[in-house]
């Protein structure tokens, strides 16, 4: 990293290889999954991107947004589910714990004032207590896990796992997991970092808690190229990417 000027204006220069990779694998948006299930779109969690994200894999219909957390990188985006009201004609069902129901409505204030301004995005917030619960006729099974202090969800549905932004699961938590096809498991980079899996540490727990395959999300830059690291990870973990689509 560095910087320079342009006219009077601060500029900053990167020297990442992962910045300037041609490889359309390392050009990573804010992580976020798009589950489709019988009929059933969820997705979890909607970051800054989400307009984009929402516009590159086409999707014309969601039934709900789950939340892992409140962190801006996963609900920034959520002022743009007002396309989705517009279309479907009907508020956007967000799951969430009732923490982060309350960011919502600090952050989105607007949305749920009692005098609306027209067009202001409409949302039905549902409390997730620990207990399973059903989208239509789809099984959400909470997994508590912990982003260094902060307690966060991941969730199973049918043979897939999803869990981002943690450093730790208790055991009774793992035994959800177990029989998992696929779990999705983040880990920010090959250094041990305080509220995020390492690399190594993701792959420990993976082979604990042995799925069929696992794919590593939340990757910064720091982790390094796709192609190098990839090609060291143990036969049934892979790094994950953009619009990357798995059939679970």
């Amino acid at each position: 990293m560095g910087t320079g000027t342009s006219q009077g204006i601060p500029v900053i220069t990167c020297s990442c290889p992962v910045c300037h990779s041609s490889d359309g694998r390392d050009q990573r948006l804010r992580t976020s999954a798009l589950i489709e299930h019988n009929g059933t779109t969820i997705l979890i969690d909607a970051g800054p991107d989400f307009r984009q994200q929402m516009l590159n894999a086409n999707v014309k219909n969601m039934d709900a947004i789950l939340l892992t957390h409140e962190h801006r990188d996963h609900i920034a985006g959520l002022d743009d589910i007002r396309a989705f009201n517009y279309f479907l004609n009907r508020p956007m069902d967000i799951w969430a714990e009732n923490r982060v129901q309350k960011a919502i409505k600090n952050g989105y204030d607007y949305a749920f004032c009692e005098d609306k301004y027209p067009g202001s995005p409409e949302m039905i917030l549902h409390n997730i207590d620990g207990s399973d619960f059903f989208i239509n006729s789809l099984k959400v099974i909470p997994i508590r896990a912990y982003h260094y202090k902060m307690p966060v969800y991941g969730f199973r549905i049918e043979g897939l796992t999803y869990i981002t932004d943690a450093n730790r699961i208790e055991d009774d938590e793992k035994e959800k997991i177990i029989g998992s096809k696929c779990l999705v498991l983040n880990a920010l980079r090959k250094k041990k970092h305080m509220s995020h899996f390492s690399l190594d540490e993701a792959c420990e727990l993976i082979s604990e808690l042995k799925p069929n395959q696992a794919f590593i999300t939340h990757i910064s830059h720091q982790m390094g190229l796709h192609v190098d690291v990839e090609k060291d990870l143990p036969k049934n973990v892979y790094l994950a990417y953009d619009r990357l689509t798995v059939e679970v």
